[in-house]
């Protein structure tokens, strides 16, 4: 109980919550006003504002930090999550949130985090069981026709690869949608990787021919499933050709050492998958003219070659001058012989004339070799007979069918010619009477802005117009000097007189220059 009243009775200060955060404040900032500190970044936030905020932490503690846009913009090193550091700065407080920052105007790497630790090691491990041996890896194939990507689906990333597809070799392209940062990252590209190598061949969805497993830059973290151990051993067992294209250049993740072929960007790699197709149409140009120019060449070599044998063996008529002037000698004397010879068979006919019996039997021969020849001529007439009608039959079933299809191609036309003209016939109908219609209530518009402006409409009204002989009368005075004229109403002309109507009594006529002057009504 007295210790309660001395409590209440005590002449300690009383602060308030503004001043003592300010004297927390000035306590912290006065002890550690230059401070360095060190430790592995953790999370890196990036505001819209510029500024950088994140944490310093060790296997203890967490020490929020904070680097303004301008001293930001200053960094030697920027901060990326899983860098062991030594930050420069001085502390202060956030009263706003009763929490204690250092505010880094300085960065310096302090060697490998603890995740640049995990990975050695695990590289280490993979690399002394050969998955990154250089002999594991597979050449790929020259013109893919299929080819898998493994990416996200909303990404810029697959949008890159399928523009430069498209302008170097436009090749079909399967997209095995997974999410490449977070905890799900890693079994879904293992899965993408096992799924498409278990796609069987001729099968409804084509097996790719190489596989492209891709995603943007990013930090350590951000591209650690790519690290992980089930996404190094599918790459490393698919049986499919695999392009890593993982972050940017300077990125490197473990699946970069297990692939076949590692690619620097996304669009490096579909670069890599498949050639230029201008190239290739100039190669095949380039190859085709020089094959062609290989032909005529070992065809002009022989020839050549002939030619020139054929001068060394000399004129062909040489070689046979000799035997011709033998033969001219010969034929001279052949001539004489052949009239002896000729004349003494005569005689010997004459002294021996042939039996008839044996002329009979020539005569027989010659007649049966003759009867055999027939038959062979029929035989080889009526063939070629046969086989010009059966041309002649194939030919006419291939004209009538032809013509049956020109009939009906025709026929087909014609209705469809029929329907679209009977259908332009209705449209010229339509179009005609709203043309008439257009134009008829133009004219009618016309007509009653005619009848507006003209002065018989006027006259309607009551109205009346004075014809003299010399043209319209259009004042008093006029009238009086005129014999005759005649006033017209709305339904007709009247003739009239200036003296003919006689003054009303009781009243005055004015007198003449006072009487007011008729407007016209033109």
């Amino acid at each position: 109980m007295d210790l309660l009243e001395d409590a209440a009775g005590s002449n300690a200060h009383e602060f308030t919550v503004s001043e003592l955060s300010g004297a927390v404040k000035r306590s912290i900032e006065d002890r550690f006003g230059r401070v360095r500190v060190r430790g592995e970044i953790g999370r890196v936030s990036r505001p819209s504002s510029g500024h950088l905020y994140f944490d310093l932490k060790d296997d203890r503690s967490v020490l929020a930090a904070v680097t303004w846009k301008g001293q930001a913009a200053r960094l030697a090193q920027r901060p990326e999550e899983g860098m062991e550091v030594i930050a420069t700065g001085r502390m202060t407080t956030f009263p706003g949130q009763s929490k204690y920052q250092l505010i880094v105007d300085q960065i310096e790497p302090a060697g490998a985090g603890a995740l640049m630790i995990m990975l050695e090691k695990r590289r280490k491990a993979l690399a002394a069981e050969g998955l990154f041996d250089q002999d594991r890896k597979r050449a790929l194939p020259f013109l893919p026709r299929v080819i898998g990507v493994v990416t996200s689906p909303s990404g810029a990333v697959i949008r890159d690869i399928l523009h430069r597809l498209r302008d170097r070799f436009p090749t079909r392209v399967l997209i095995w949608p997974v999410a490449v940062q977070g905890e799900g990252c890693a079994p879904q590209v293992t899965a993408a990787i096992h799924g498409f190598n278990a796609l069987p061949d001729g099968g409804p969805i084509p097996r790719p021919d190489l596989i492209i497993v891709a995603r943007g830059g990013g930090s350590l973290e951000d591209l650690w499933g790519f690290n992980e151990e089930s996404v190094v051993r599918a790459a490393a067992a698919s049986r499919i050709p695999l392009i890593s294209a993982v972050g940017h250049e300077t990125d490197t993740t473990l699946i970069d050492f297990v692939s076949d072929r590692r690619a620097p960007t996304p669009t490096a790699a579909a670069e890599i998958a498949v050639p230029v197709r201008s190239d290739l149409a100039a190669r095949l140009a380039e190859f085709g003219a020089r094959m062609t120019r290989a032909s005529a060449q070992r065809i002009d070599r022989p020839r050549q070659r002939l030619r020139d044998l054929a001068r060394a063996m000399g004129r062909p008529a040489a070689l046979t001058e000799a035997a011709r002037q033998r033969l001219d000698l010969w034929g001279v004397r052949l001539e004489p012989a052949l009239r002896g010879l000729v004349r003494t068979r005569r005689q010997h006919l004459a002294s021996r004339p042939i039996p008839a019996a044996t002329l009979r039997q020539f005569t027989a021969g010659k007649r049966h070799h003759l009867d055999r020849a027939r038959l062979r001529l029929d035989a080889v007439r009526e063939r070629r007979r046969d086989r010009r009608s059966d041309r002649l039959t194939a030919l006419q079933e291939r004209l009538d069918a032809s013509l049956s299809r020109v009939v009906a191609v025709t026929r087909r036309a014609v209705i469809s010619q029929g329907a679209l003209l009977d259908q332009l016939s209705r449209r010229l109908d339509t179009a005609a009477g709203r043309a008439t219609a257009t134009r008829r209530d133009a004219l009618l518009t016309l007509d009653r802005m005619r009848l507006t402006l003209g002065y018989t409409e006027t006259l309607r009204r009551g109205f009346a117009v004075v014809h003299g002989d010399d043209g319209l009368i259009t004042s008093a005075a006029a009238a009086r000097q005129t014999a005759r004229f005649e006033i017209e109403f709305c339904d007709g002309r009247v003739p009239a007189r200036p003296d003919s109507a006689p003054p009303k009594s009781g009243r005055r006529s004015p007198p003449p220059e006072t009487t007011p002057e008729q407007k016209t009504l033109f």
